[in-house]
Formats: C-alpha cells, sequence, structure tokens
C-alpha cells in the first residue's frame, strides 16, 4: 500500500481497532526497516514493561528506566541506523514520511528529547520549579524530583500531541495514536522478537516481504461500486 493510498483510505471512517492497527501497521513498514533498529525497539520494550510494572512499587527507579534506556535505546535506532533513503518497499522519501508521520517525526523528537536533556539543570538552578516540587535538601531528593519531573514531561507529551491530533485529524485518530503509545512495549516485543536472531544472520535491513505481498494484493483487488 503506498502513501497516496493511504491518503484515500484515511477519509473511510475506521473502528478504534481497525485504526489501531493500521498506525501500528504503518509505523511498521515506514520507521522499521534497520534490524538493528527493531533490535533496539525489542530492548526498549523490555525496559518500558518493566517501567510499568515499577511504577507503583519504585517510581523513580521506574521512570528512570524509562527515560534513560528505554526511551534512548529506541531513539537511537530511528536517528542512527534507519536508513533515510527513498523507501522502495513503500514508494515515499524520507521527506514525505517524517511530513505525513501522525505521531513524533525526528524534528520533534529532537525538541521532546532536547527539553528532556536540559531538564536536570533547570530543575538544580530552579529546584521548587517555580512551586511544582518541595526544594531537595539532599542527592537523593534531587533524583526524586527529577524523576518526577520526567514524569510529567512524558504525560505532557503524550498529552499534547494527542490533542494536536484532535485539531490537525480527529479525535479517535488523536486517541487511537494515544493507545497505540502506550500499548507500544507488547506489541513491539511481539513484532520484533526475531529481530535479534535476524540480526546476527547477517541481515542488516528488513526485505519487509509482507508489505509487498500486502501492496501487490491491494494492487489486485478488484474494484467494488458504491
Amino acid at each position: 500500500m503506498t502513501l497516496e493510498k493511504d491518503v484515500g483510505k484515511s477519509a473511510e471512517k475506521l473502528s478504534f481497532r481497525e485504526a489501531l492497527k493500521v498506525q501500528r501497521w504503518d509505523d511498521h513498514r515506514y520507521y522499521h526497516h534497520s534490524r538493528i533498529n527493531q533490535s533496539l525497539h525489542l530492548l526498549s520494550s523490555i525496559c518500558f514493561m518493566i517501567t510499568y510494572a515499577m511504577l507503583i512499587i519504585n517510581p523513580t527507579a521506574a521512570v528512570m528506566l524509562g527515560w534513560i534506556v528505554a526511551m534512548w535505546s529506541r531513539q537511537i535506532g530511528h536517528f542512527f541506523f534507519e536508513p533515510k533513503t527513498y523507501d522502495e518497499v513503500n514508494h515515499a522519501t524520507h521527506e514525505y514520511k517524517e511530513d505525513i508521520k501522525v505521531g513524533y517525526n525526528l524534528h520533534r523528537k529532537r525538541i521532546l528529547q532536547s527539553i528532556w536533556a536540559v531538564s536536570p539543570l533547570v530543575l538544580y538552578f530552579y529546584p521548587a520549579m517555580f512551586g511544582l516540587f518541595e526544594p531537595a535538601v539532599d542527592w537523593s531528593e534531587y533524583v526524586y524530583n527529577l524523576s518526577m519531573l520526567w514524569l510529567w514531561l512524558a504525560i505532557a507529551a503524550l498529552a499534547i500531541r494527542t490533542v494536536h491530533l484532535f485539531f490537525i485529524r480527529d479525535i479517535q485518530t488523536g486517541l487511537v495514536w494515544a493507545t497505540k503509545i502506550l500499548t507500544d512495549p507488547f506489541n513491539d516485543f511481539r513484532t520484533y522478537l526475531k529481530s535479534p536472531w535476524y540480526l546476527m544472520k547477517g541481515e542488516l535491513i528488513d526485505p519487509m516481504i509482507h508489505a509487498q505481498e500486502e501492496e501487490d494484493a491491494e494492487e489486485h483487488e478488484p474494484a467494488v461500486a458504491h
């Protein structure tokens, strides 16, 4: 399925489950060609699942694991290993895919990661964060406040893009995307479980045979009169 076809299909009303399936499928076939990227997403998904489990038990450790290991391993794959050349599988340029991406494209990710990177310095010079926190008196309290700041950053990043999609797309698209992001660790674990094995065999790029087969099948679908 080409991007041009997707634009036409986006006008059709899909159920929530169908729209979630489409967003997951598009995310995989457009942005996860590199086996290294896929393997890093597998690592990220495992860390995020542990993060979810630890949030109630030890929120500070959970947030640190989520941002420092899970988030960075995920983004390193996109920034450094995912091909930026013409996508032969989906017949699209990297620039076009970045332009139509539902969630955070590389530009938005750079902004988010930059905010995350400077936030420890902001908290250091403004310990109360303009009244949001009780100023830390020792290192452990500073780390706790930082973890809470990063937790709120994650919530804000999810909420802001979701609401933004309400206006530039529609409410369902925003809610579907938020659901996709929250459930990505479980879906990525299932999708990329075998990626390290392919990588060890020397396969750096996923041939995406399944994506090409779906495109060929759709191109040969008979026209249906409405």
